[in-house]
């Protein structure tokens, strides 16, 4: 399927899904998904076929610190094998509106576990931080903390802003919240190829 899907023009594929790459953390949050290895597996596959994946952690449900480096590590040693991966991108669980429920993830843990990726997965290139789970100021501190880009300025978003949250940006905040931070704002296609390069 992979392979008609790319001769028909798919040149990439998105990382969701990943949420914590634990099956006991999957069994109780994301019970109809597949598992941990599937998920790999997949994603594995496509990098076979030539198709660059982005992958994501999901942090603040119900996963233990062991588990988070537990995906941090399968996801490391499966893009030590294929180099397919082009971005990394750590976000928070919204408890609102959910069965889950339960205490959210605070700002300086995100950021903590950010920065941990941004030194555990020095073999993917890109690490983006989440503005979207976070808000704009530590979508901001996002920068310092390990991320070299911020996502996109989203036309629709609908997983988090069913959860209760939600953020919103124009292109004008967003070039404004980089260069404030002493950042040269550019924006990117999905192959991370610089298209637009601001003031």
């Amino acid at each position: 399927m992979l392979l008609r899907l790319k001769k028909a023009g798919l040149d990439s594929l998105p990382g969701g899904g990943a949420e914590i790459l634990s099956d006991r953390v999957r069994r109780i949050i994301s019970p109809h998904k597949v598992n941990a290895q599937k998920w790999l597996d997949v994603m594995e596959t496509a990098h076979n076929t030539g198709l660059k994946t982005t992958a994501t952690m999901m942090i603040g449900s119900v996963e233990t610190v062991e588990e988070r480096m537990e995906h941090l590590q399968k996801i490391r040693k499966l893009q030590d094998r294929t180099e397919g991966f082009r971005a990394f991108i750590p976000w928070t669980f919204t408890a609102g509106n959910t069965e889950l429920g339960g205490a959210e993830a605070s700002s300086v843990d995100y950021l903590r576990t950010l920065a941990v990726s941004r030194i555990f997965l020095d073999n993917i290139e890109n690490i983006q931080g989440s503005w979207v789970t976070q808000g704009k100021e530590i979508g901001q501190m996002s920068l310092f903390f390990g991320a070299n880009d911020l996502g996109s300025i989203m036309l629709e978003e609908n997983v988090v802003r069913a959860a209760g949250a939600s953020s919103q940006i124009t292109e004008a905040e967003m070039v404004e919240l980089i260069s404030s931070a002493g950042k040269r704002p550019e924006q990117r296609n999905t192959e991370y190829k610089i298209v637009k390069t601001y003031g």
